[in-house]
């Protein structure tokens, strides 16, 4: 983070107020059966996620700021995600919901307590991550509610993009190539440890797809025998699809009239133009191959995003220190306005996914729509740290217990929140997740 940023103490505690709401929506009509859930691989329990954020914010915020006593007995030994493990979490003896609420209420109370006594730049610091933390949660709370197969949650949501409808948007753009600067610049408000520093990277010219993959471009795919033709898989890719027996997307089937897919408790005819969503990186490799195309590398994804015409910015250098970074980047695809309907699917606002030529107003500078918003997307690289590289204290273990195993994913989906977004933001996940709500687009090889 900048570290002579910081907010007033009220735009804080609104936005700690307005993700406690968020996560209380998400779970308000469930029932307490359905708080807890069947033991599974993928999910948490819905009542110890909404603990551990509460946890979260005593522990990396009230902690951190000096209050000593914990808020509810034993809530280490609850709620430390890297403390109990993951089929612990359903025998735990956990506060009850009303319990659990309470707790969160409480913590809520006291950090916007804590954060108007006194706000400087840590605790701007520590409030955002405790807010994007839980902005992340809920994001997990809805791909458990899609997993579970529950409906989606009845919350308030804004409109929909109002070219929602708008159809399929084929063809590529032209990235040119030279430097670029991978990475979020030290100008840059908040950001996590994973995208420090911009360094420079250089790239060849290539083309990338103006939108992602439809489920229409998908569904030829699969009705082409994409899932049997083993030389489209690679090996990890063809050992997964063999051992879990695979034949299309996790949440599709053939219905009477084609294509369906279950969007939360109910089956949808499988939308033509709106983007693939729930596929993994190995299926997103075998279609690249079936179409004679590949998967962006994540410097290519950013290049696309965050460049601005050279003709508009007068270049700099970066300095042999490694300092301040030259070429200006964009914030947003789109430029420096915060993100709006028009720009992105984002927020929720549509309850789900939306055609790929929704959102004009979003393009990038080089002309590709939707790398924000929709879904989350996919890309060649694996998730490692950047040159330089350091630990953000006090949330250790954000990235590098991660290094190595995980895919990079960039650019967030339809309910993901606008305010943890930026083109340097990485999000990663094991190549074999196809539950989380991920599609991707591809370049000319």
């Amino acid at each position: 983070m900048n570290p002579s940023f910081a907010l007033p103490a009220a735009t804080l505690t609104s936005l700690v107020q307005d993700a406690g709401q968020r996560t209380e929506a998400l779970i308000a009509d469930l029932s307490d059966a359905q708080l807890l859930g069947p033991l599974l691989p993928t999910v948490n329990p819905l009542r110890w996620e909404v603990g551990h954020v509460a946890y979260f914010y005593e522990a990396m915020l009230l902690r951190v700021l000096g209050r000593k006593e914990p808020l509810l007995d034993g809530n280490d030994t609850l709620y430390d995600s890297f403390v109990v493990a993951h089929d612990d979490r359903w025998a735990l003896p956990m506060p009850d919901r009303a319990g659990t609420l309470a707790y969160m209420s409480r913590v809520r109370d006291l950090v916007c307590e804590r954060l108007q006594a006194g706000c400087g730049p840590q605790e701007t610091y520590l409030a955002l991550l405790g807010v994007f933390h839980e902005d992340m949660h809920d994001e997990a709370l809805l791909w458990a509610r899609q997993t579970h197969g529950f409906a989606l949650p009845p919350w308030h949501l804004p409109a929909p993009p109002a070219d929602a409808g708008a159809g399929p948007l084929p063809g590529d753009v032209t990235v040119p190539g030279g430097t670029y600067f991978l990475g979020a610049t030290r100008e840059t408000p908040y950001v996590f440890d994973n995208e420090k520093w911009a360094h420079p990277v250089t790239l060849a010219p290539f083309r990338m797809a103006r939108a992602p993959v439809t489920q229409a471009e998908f569904a030829a795919f699969i009705d082409d025998g994409g899932y049997d033709r083993e030389a489209l898989w690679g090996y990890q890719g063809w050992l997964w699809r063999q051992r879990n027996q695979v034949q299309h997307p996790l949440y599709w089937r053939r219905g009477t009239d084609g294509w369906e897919r279950r969007h939360f408790d109910r089956w949808l005819p499988v939308a033509p133009h709106a983007p693939v969503i729930h596929v993994n990186w190995y299926e997103a490799q075998a279609y690249c191959a079936w179409a004679g195309r590949r998967l962006p590398s994540e410097a290519e994804w950013e290049a696309a995003a965050s460049t601005v015409p050279v003709s508009t910015v007068p270049v700099s250098t970066v300095p042999a220190n490694g300092g301040e970074l030259g070429p200006r980047k964009r914030t947003y695809p789109w430029g420096e306005a915060l993100p709006a309907a028009a720009h992105a699917n984002l927020d929720g606002r549509a309850g789900d996914v939306v055609d790929v030529a929704a959102c004009a107003a979003g393009d990038s500078a080089t002309g590709c729509r939707q790398l924000l918003g929709n879904v989350w997307e996919w890309t060649e690289t694996p998730f490692y740290p950047y040159p330089g590289y350091a630990v953000d204290t006090p949330y250790r273990e954000y990235s590098a217990p991660w290094f190595g195993y995980n895919k990079v994913l960039r650019g967030g989906a339809w309910m993901t929140r606008s305010r943890l977004l930026r083109n340097s933001f990485r999000n990663f996940f094991l190549p074999q997740r196809n539950d989380v709500f991920a599609g991707f687009r591809t370049c000319a090889r």
